[in-house]
């Protein structure tokens, strides 16, 4: 008993005696930036649990040992570590390299110093700049080697991105989307980009290869932001914007040159081609000026007839002749300043071993066509968990609601049709109003007295039963989709010396499932338009996507003196279901847009898909002293889109970089702060065969059977696409070798990377003889290469406590070639395009203008005997005849660009003023303008007709190089379409304004700033009214038109 008794007092007074080392520490840290208080910086005793964090004033207090050491850190600042006092005062600097530092790569993050493939990061400040509904969009300007379309101006609509040239004809060159590690099938206008952290593109094999099948085209990785340690803040954004057409409409003739073009086209053809006199030509035109145009109810001018209008002495329109009306259709259907919101709030926060995000979003955007709209609802929760020493584990979860208001003649499967909306609203002839006119010009009202829309059913030569602004309003068109998306993961293992063997050991398993229901409805009115007969008409189409990743990786990183392993193997398994509904219906009921009340069934058709891909993986890094890095990564990926012989592809890379600055020899070159070589070749595969369509072809090998095809009461169906059991996977080579370094303490960054990307193996359609019944087979056939540089320079003139000022350029130049087509053809023929054995994909291919024959104002066009494969002609000559033209076809350049790129500044000015403008460019290749075509061909009055047929031919003598006008002359496809596709574009500025920390300090405020955003602000082009970064096929069509918008915006932490 009294063993025991003195045994507590002992443990008692050990206890006393520890209780009186505790002493109580406290401190002050401040930002060595502009000394404002560090709020929320982690401060813990070294060796322990023990710890806190500063509070709103930057000041904290905790119990310590004496003697005891203090790890201070803080995002986006160097970490510290001092000797625990009293009243201590502690100075963080910021991290410059932080972010940079970190390239977030397939199944993992690594140092940028030690990577040794092409990669490159954008971070959260450069996204939230850019006023976009739409993450892809803001990509533009941002990654050398990247190209990034405007696309489509509908609200919501995505860009299209391809990375470093076309890999593939027919099949897919999208890049994968992933989103915090897993591979991503939601709609990416789901995502809020305010919810994002850092978005990084992989270029070469080295990066993609570990994502095998669909890495082939580039790797874009999302990562979404997280809960850090310390007190809970809360963010509020709210913006407002307006939104505008971005480009200039095309100079279309007035009224009276309409007119006046129009009665030249008739007379020439009476003449020229008729064989009438000039007199007699003259005659004739004039009185069947009115007939050609629609008649005396289109006639604008309403004190003389058609037939009266042309002076028969001048052949002029009188100059008297006034107009009842002059309706612009085209700004009559734009919603010029059409309002843009956007409200936005995050809770974060944690302890040191918990960390939270909670995020909720709303945006609602009107387009600049009127009665458009996308409105997005959106939410997402993000927690990390470190439950013991072993055992981590997280869930990111994201729900999105997404509706888009649109018209249905103006989205990309209608961006050729004549009744598209954006082409009836440009290239309508000037007479035609958009309202009904009784016979003095006035508008004819109904007998509520509103105006009644011109539908063109009298008469009207173009858009018979068709009105753009009516269809805006009296039709309908609409989608909803629902996106649920969740990532999670377990992780089993630590990097603590006391697990010893297993030190650096871990088992993670990572899930992640992406979920998309949609509704597309289209319902057009029963009283007018092209479905008036038919009482009306209303679709409903229901898709479903469900797809689903589970991995299962084991890690081991280790260090040993100087040498430092990281060792990755591990299995995954991706399964996507996509199931698809749709009926319609005609003799609808007003007001109502569901099938049920509509009366007859006109369609209804349902199908499924599935999609597996099941994969074993490995990489292995190894790094020698910081200076010498080297990685190697394998994976074999097994798919069903193939047959079991030939499912299985290997894909694998290697690479090596060279830390030349770390370099003995390097020691006293002080102005090199980091100068790397590298290097790495790796071969990435493509399963994603597209259809004629451009859909995905999940059943390539099958026979597939279209069995909607029903013969009376009997099933009826054909083979639509032949089985092919030997078809494999597209193979691509990358080749990657990069020089970068930063110099003079990063006043200079710099890099320069070739690389050279061949793909073989390609999957393409076989011909076969036409008597078989099919045109040909999807098979593996045919070699692409693509290959160039891209640079980057940025350099900081300024950079010093009160301002801060740097300059980006980063260029690109890129060449397309076609090594191999099949062993049947060298050469595929499309439209104005051939894709041919060393030629570029999307090479122009057509007839060649000889210019104008001035003596009788024929479009001369040269024509030749032979070419051979290098294009070499023989036998040229010039002809009239545009059949020997066209059958004498030329080699009329490509889309492909020179170089091009971006140019990008950034100004910060004492702290709280910061100014950011992006621009891009491209210099070099060439586009075919289709409305332009259109417009300079009015073969039937049908169009407007485009300024420059001014400067038609007229007479005798007359040189120019606009041939004469007449009625019905030959659609001539030539080289005098195609524009100078060179561009300068004004992209992105922002103006913010952030309150000093020592206001909001006494505010209760974290931060508070006010900025302002252009976005499209302007555009420098050869061409008038149509963008060139509209797409990569060097084509245009009538699309909807991209916008510019203006932005304010209002950012607060709590």
């Amino acid at each position: 008993m009294e063993k025991r008794l003195m045994t507590v007092v002992a443990g008692l007074a050990l206890s006393t005696s520890m209780a009186f080392a505790q002493s109580q520490i406290s401190g002050h840290v401040t930002s060595s930036e502009d000394g404002s208080p560090v709020i929320g910086a982690s401060i813990k005793v070294a060796g322990t649990n023990t710890g806190t964090v500063t509070d709103i004033d930057g000041n904290f207090a905790l119990n310590a040992p004496a003697g005891a050491k203090l790890e201070i850190t803080y995002i986006g600042m160097n970490s510290t570590s001092v000797k625990a006092g009293k009243n201590m005062k502690i100075v963080l600097d910021p991290d410059n390299h932080s972010l940079e530092d970190v390239v977030v790569v397939a199944y993992g993050k690594m140092k940028k110093s030690s990577f040794t493939g092409s990669a490159a990061a954008i971070g959260n400040e450069q996204l939230e700049n850019r006023a976009v509904s739409n993450v892809s969009k803001a990509l533009d300007g941002q990654v050398a080697g990247v190209t990034v379309t405007s696309g489509s101006g509908q609200p919501g609509e995505g860009a299209k991105i391809i990375v470093r040239g076309f890999g593939s004809i027919n099949a897919s060159n999208n890049p994968l989307y992933v989103v915090d590690g897993i591979p991503y099938d939601g709609n990416i206008s789901s995502i809020n980009p305010s919810d994002i952290a850092q978005i990084t593109v992989l270029k070469d094999a080295s990066a993609g290869a570990l994502y095998g099948a669909r890495g082939a085209n580039g790797v874009v990785m999302i990562t979404t932001k997280k809960g850090e340690t310390g007190k809970t803040k809360v963010s509020f954004k709210n913006t407002l914007g307006w939104s505008y057409r971005a480009l200039p409409k095309y100079e279309n003739v007035n009224q009276k040159e309409f007119v006046q073009l129009s009665y030249e086209a008739l007379r020439n053809s009476y003449e020229f081609t008729n064989g009438m006199s000039h007199e007699a030509a003259v005659a004739a035109a004039r009185a069947a000026l009115s007939s050609n145009l629609g008649g005396e109810q289109y006639n604008p001018f309403k004190n003389y007839t058609f037939s009266e209008i042309i002076d028969p002495t001048t052949e002029q329109v009188r100059s008297d002749a006034t107009s009842a009306w002059n309706d612009d259709w085209m700004d009559m259907l734009m919603n010029s300043g059409a309002p843009r919101h956007e409200h936005e709030l995050s809770v974060s926060g944690g302890t040191e071993k918990t960390q939270y995000l909670i995020s909720l979003g709303y945006l609602n955007e009107n387009g600049i066509l009127k009665n458009t709209n996308f409105e997005r609802y959106s939410g997402r929760t993000n927690v990390d968990s470190q439950i013991n020493d072993w055992f981590k584990a997280g869930m990111n979860t994201s729900l999105a609601y997404t509706s888009s208001k649109y018209n249905q003649y103006a989205d990309k499967d209608h961006s050729s049709a004549q009744n598209n909306v954006f082409y009836s609203s440009q290239f309508v002839s000037p007479l035609y109003p958009m309202y009904l006119k009784d016979a003095s010009g006035k508008d004819l009202l109904d007998a509520n007295g509103n105006r009644q829309f011109d539908y063109g059913e009298n008469g009207r030569p173009s858009l018979t039963d068709y009105n753009p602004l009516a269809g805006l309003y009296e039709d309908k068109s609409y989608n909803t989709y629902d996106n649920a998306s969740v990532r999670t993961y377990m992780s089993f293992g630590s990097d603590k010396d006391s697990f010893g063997w297993a030190k650096g050991l871990k088992l993670t398993l990572n899930f992640g499932a992406d979920y998309v229901s949609g509704e597309q409805t289209t319902m057009m009115n029963k009283y007018h338009g092209n479905q008036a007969n038919a009482g009306g008409y209303i679709t409903k189409a229901h898709n479903r996507t469900l797809s689903y990743t589970f991995n299962q990786l084991l890690t081991w990183n280790r260090t040993f003196d100087k040498h430092s392993v990281d060792l990755l193997a591990g299995h995954e398994f991706y399964q996507k279901k996509y199931k698809y509904m749709n009926a319609a219906k005609t003799n609808i009921v007003d007001g109502i847009d569901e099938l049920a009340p509509a009366a007859k069934l006109t369609d209804g058709t349902s199908y499924s898909t599935e999609y597996d891909v099941e994969s074993w993986l490995g990489r292995a890094n190894y790094n020698y002293d910081d200076k010498y890095y080297f990685s190697a990564s394998f994976r074999r990926d097994g798919s069903s889109r193939f047959y079991k012989d030939n499912r299985w592809g290997t894909f694998w890379s290697v690479g090596a970089n060279w830390r030349i600055s770390k370099e003995k020899f390097m020691e006293n070159v002080k102005w090199i702060d980091n100068l790397s070589l590298k290097a790495s070749y790796g071969q990435q595969g493509n399963d994603a065969i597209l259809d004629a369509l451009g859909y995905q072809d999940y059943y390539v090998w099958q026979n597939l059977y279209d069995l909607s095809y029903s013969n009376g009461g009997a099933i009826g169906g054909f083979v639509s696409s032949l089985e092919n059991k030997d078809i494999s996977w597209e193979k691509s080579g990358n080749l990657n070798i990069g020089l970068e370094g930063s110099l003079l303490n990063r006043l200079i960054d710099f890099s320069v990377e070739y690389y050279n990307r061949k793909t073989s193996d390609m999957l393409l359609n076989y011909p076969m003889a036409l008597s078989t019944g099919f045109s040909g087979y999807n098979a593996n056939v045919g070699n692409v290469r693509n290959q160039g540089f891209e640079l980057m320079l940025a350099v900081a003139p300024i950079k010093n406590e009160n301002a801060v000022w740097r300059i980006q350029w980063m260029g690109s130049t890129i060449k397309n070639k076609v090594l191999k087509l099949t062993d049947k053809s060298n050469q595929i023929v499309s439209g104005s395009y051939i894709i041919k054995e060393g030629l570029p994909i999307y090479t122009f291919y057509m007839a060649k203008s000889a210019g104008v024959d001035p003596q009788t104002g024929a479009q001369l066009y040269y024509a030749y005997e032979n070419m051979d494969d290098n294009g070499k002609v023989t036998g040229e000559y010039i002809t009239s005849d545009y059949t020997k033209a066209a059958n004498s076809k030329y080699y009329c350049g490509d889309r492909m660009p020179d170089l091009y790129g971006s140019i990008n500044t950034s100004l910060n000015l004492f702290k709280c003023i910061d100014l950011s403008v992006t621009t891009t460019y491209s210099i070099g290749g060439k586009i075919l303008d289709n409305l332009y075509m259109s417009s300079m061909q009015n073969m039937y009055f049908n169009n407007a007709w485009n300024k420059n047929a001014l400067r038609r031919w007229q007479k005798p003598g007359d040189i120019t190089d606009i041939p004469r006008i007449e009625v019905a002359g030959k659609y001539t496809l030539t080289d005098n379409y195609l524009i100078d596709a060179s561009y300068f574009a004004i992209k992105n500025i922002t103006l913010g304004y952030t309150l000093p920390k020592i206001v909001t300090s006494k505010l209760h405020l974290s931060g508070v700033r006010i900025y302002g955003t252009a976005e499209n602000l302007a555009l420098w082009s050869h061409m008038k009214g149509m963008d060139p970064q509209y797409n990569f096929s060097g084509s245009t069509d009538y699309v909807y038109s991209p916008n510019k918008s203006y932005t304010i915006g209002l950012e607060i932490n709590f």
